[in-house]
């Protein structure tokens, strides 16, 4: 076993064990990938300022996100087909999150079902939602959610329809994988991928699959969800969306200040500044590029976390000094649960918690809830929401 220092140690060893149409579909962006690598490069344009001779003992990275306390400003994002990224995934990363102290997210278009991971851990977890054309579908899944003791809903509204992402297209993305030859000699290197598949019955988007009529195996699946998507998401049915739920209600996708106000005006608890990680709109602002303009225009009326881009802890430290009250990590703990599973998710928010308590220590702060803009150095330009 490598030794594992960092984050970019875990994605290597994932890339060596997950067959490669879900490396794929978890490492790359739509179109060119412009928007999926500025989200990470973005970040590194932003220094710190070390400070020295400031008392460190006795700190702390604990602070709230959405009403719940954590154990450091990141909650784990919603990822679709975490379950096939490591067997039982989803339950893996939630347990992980569990044990850790940090909020879980559960993608409508999981491999284990809402239920499922409800069965396994016993802290709430977030759901997060995408709007389908089938409103009694959309309308029982928050149903379920509300039975299974969901926290937050997180409702994403950038996906009304699919970014063109190549590298799925080629791969002939689909759960499970098509037994193709092109498939069959990827999926015989991969044997603790393999075994791990082979030992749990979970293999289907579980949270549609038995949920809807007529959709019983992946063709009618995959037929289904090519058509769901509900293009005519409005501001009018996220309201309505928003009266259906009686819990913490999130919105995520918000990439642009106007959006953002109509987020604080139609009463969301917490926005979520992203852009899918890159995987929709290619060209689109990174996110941390986004973030200011977007503070600026709702102030304190509503929690403001971060999503795409994050693969350390000091990443993190500088979306909480820019103004985020937490982020959203998606690819950063995929890797890892690719890698080692449960333990790898464990390492992987360890990694981070580790960096950005260091970090913050080195720029003068003992608490992550003190720490602000002072501590960054910012590009001329940077923040000012243009491109």
């Amino acid at each position: 076993m490598p030794v594992i220092t960092d984050i970019e140690d875990l994605r290597r060893l994932y890339r060596r064990r997950v067959p490669k149409m879900f490396y794929d579909y978890c490492e790359s962006g739509s179109w060119s990938e412009q928007t999926f690598r500025e989200n990470s490069a973005d970040f590194r344009r932003i220094h710190l300022r070390q400070r020295v001779a400031v008392r460190l003992s006795g700190r702390s990275t604990r602070t709230t996100m959405a009403g719940q306390e954590v154990a450091m400003p990141v909650a784990l994002a919603p990822v679709g087909m975490t379950g096939m990224q490591a067997a039982d995934g989803e339950i893996k990363a939630a347990r992980a999150a569990e044990a850790f102290g940090v909020p879980y997210t559960l993608s409508t278009m999981s491999i284990c079902s809402i239920e499922d991971v409800a069965e396994h851990t016993t802290a709430p977890f977030w759901f997060q939602l995408y709007v389908m054309r089938d409103q009694d579908f959309v309308r029982r899944l928050i149903g379920r959610a509300r039975d299974a003791g969901c926290s937050a809903l997180v409702l994403t509204l950038d996906l009304q329809i699919l970014g063109q992402r190549h590298k799925d297209i080629k791969n002939g993305l689909s759960a499970p994988p098509k037994p193709t030859l092109r498939n069959i000699i990827d999926l015989s290197t991969r044997w603790r991928w393999g075994l791990g598949m082979l030992g749990t019955r979970r293999r289907q988007f579980r949270n549609i699959v038995g949920h809807v009529k007529g959709v019983e195996d992946p063709a009618s699946l995959m037929k289904w969800t090519a058509e769901q998507f509900d293009p005519d998401l409005d501001w009018k049915k996220v309201e309505g969306i928003r009266d259906m739920w009686d819990g913490r209600f999130i919105l995520k996708g918000i990439n642009d200040a106007e959006d953002a106000k109509m987020a604080a005006r139609l009463g969301a608890d917490a926005i979520i500044v992203s852009n899918h990680g890159g995987r929709q709109l290619d060209g689109a602002l990174s996110s941390i590029r986004a973030l200011p303009a977007i503070l600026d225009a709702v102030g304190d009326r509503l929690e403001v976390f971060l999503d795409s881009g994050i693969r350390s802890g000091q990443d993190v430290l500088k979306a909480v000094a820019m103004g985020a009250k937490g982020t959203l990590i998606g690819r950063a703990y995929i890797y890892g649960l690719g890698a080692l599973g449960e333990t790898g998710v464990t390492k992987a928010l360890e990694i981070i918690r580790n960096e950005l308590d260091l970090s913050m220590a080195f720029c003068g702060h003992r608490d992550i809830n003190e720490v602000g803009r002072e501590i960054l150095l910012i590009p001329g330009g940077f923040a000012d929401g243009r491109a």
